[in-house]
């Protein structure tokens, strides 16, 4: 499973960043249609909607990123980000939807639980009881 958990890292990290790159060209996009145009109610219209589906696109696609380097470092809290973060993508039709129920049976199997439990990252920390 541990092959799976860096599968499915980079598959969040690479999805994430093909969105933030699309995201990024919408907003050039529609906010250089407005420009090119130079009338001031389509750049402001144009440059409103471009920063609004900027925005929204963002709000999906980081915690998938954030998510995704979580799970190469083996952290406990991005087993569970990246549950969530694959069903909401499971309607995104049909690469999410791929993405999603990959997401989904790598985090749910006990091998991979047990590989990202908090026990794990504390395994070799020594403590003293003073």
């Amino acid at each position: 499973m541990k092959e799976n958990v860096t599968i499915l890292a980079a598959l969040h990290i690479a999805y994430s960043i093909i969105g933030i790159i699309i995201g990024t060209t919408i907003l050039i996009i529609l906010g250089g249609a407005g420009i090119v145009s130079c009338d001031p109610e389509a750049i402001a219209i144009t440059g409103t909607i471009a920063i609004f589906v900027y925005t929204i696109i963002l709000i999906f696609a980081i915690p998938g990123l954030i998510g995704g380097i979580g799970l190469l470092k083996k952290k406990p809290w991005a087993r569970i980000l990246v549950l969530i973060v694959g069903c909401v993508r499971l309607f995104d039709i049909p690469v999410g939807t791929a993405l999603g129920v990959y997401s989904i049976w790598v985090l749910t199997k006990e091998e991979t639980i047990s590989l990202l439990s908090a026990k794990n990252e504390n395994k070799g920390a020594s403590y003293s009881s003073e």
